[in-house]
């Protein structure tokens, strides 16, 4: 038996980068969260402490920083695509990269006018409370592919109505009672690969966003499962940009609260949401025909 390294990468995470445009009086302002991981010969590193062909990850933080002066930040997806070709076409021992940014999301304070109504600040912004937008570079080698895998996290939906469950395998250890009538609620990750680079990201993702809360609200549905292949089969249907969609969803419990002790009745209006534990519902739908991934999913956890 021999002894030998396996795949690794290294880089710096969760770079905490605030950019604020002054331009104007009207200033601007993007909050992201980017991690950096470079791959390639590095072996020497980990069997000998040879740093010689290590880019510090110093230095991968350093680039974050300037790269948001120098090239500016818009879309997240091309401020990924600039930091990856950085680091794998300029920095010789770097063969592939993997470079992960989350967005934070910013709502401008509204102020009253002298006459009541309403004006939003030029600088003044409350953080909104919704989805986290997300995106993942991968370049897989020197010149070769680019794959990016955008989507959200923390997404909290719920409808009151319209949500099944009943028919389901039971066993002696089984105690849950069927339903045609239950709260469904999740918050969902959800996220999507895109074929090419050549995107409008922002008009791509409010869409893909908007179809699934659309279809979400929708379909009839008889079990989670059933909704993520509903939203996952428009957004398809609709995107040719995209090749596949990855979704994990915790079913948040809402349980009908006992009132009977006080002499009450409860019609679904009163619920314990309760949670933990929770069902985690997991499910890819793609293109039959979709292109290999890749490296893409490597390093996403939480996926199927």
């Amino acid at each position: 038996m021999s002894i030998v390294l396996g795949p690794n990468q290294y880089g710096k995470a969760e770079n905490r980068v605030v950019r604020i445009y002054r331009d104007t009086d009207r200033h601007e302002i993007h909050d992201l969260n980017v991690s950096s991981a470079l791959r390639g010969d590095f072996s020497a590193a980990h069997l000998t402490g040879d740093q010689t062909r290590v880019l510090p990850t110093d230095t991968q933080k350093q680039t974050v920083y300037a790269f948001a002066k120098e090239k500016g930040i818009g879309q997240i997806e091309d401020f990924a695509l600039d930091l990856g070709r950085h680091f794998v076409n300029d920095t010789e021992p770097v063969e592939g990269c993997r470079i992960e940014i989350e967005e934070y999301v910013w709502e401008r304070v509204s102020i009253a006018r002298p006459d009541g109504t309403a004006q939003e600040h030029n600088h003044t912004w409350i953080r909104k409370g919704q989805e986290t937008r997300t995106t993942i570079l991968t370049i897989d080698v020197l010149g070769g592919d680019e794959t990016l895998v955008s989507g959200f996290s923390n997404l909290v939906i719920l409808k009151s109505t319209g949500s099944e469950f009943h028919d389901f395998l039971v066993d002696k250890y089984t105690t849950l009672a069927p339903t045609t009538d239950r709260v469904m609620a999740t918050s969902l990750v959800a996220r999507w690969r895109y074929v090419g680079t050549e995107i409008d990201w922002q008009a791509s993702y409010d869409d893909i966003k908007a179809l699934m809360i659309e279809r979400f609200a929708n379909v009839q549905s008889l079990a989670l499962q059933q909704t993520l292949y509903a939203m996952g089969q428009v957004v398809l249907e609709q995107h040719p940009e995209v090749a596949e969609v990855k979704f994990s969803a915790p079913n948040l419990h809402h349980f009908v609260y006992d009132l009977a002790p006080f002499g009450l009745d409860n019609h679904n209006e009163v619920f314990n949401a309760d949670d933990r534990p929770y069902g985690l519902i997991q499910a890819t739908v793609m293109r039959d025909d979709a292109p290999p991934a890749g490296r893409a999913w490597d390093t996403v956890p939480g996926f199927v």
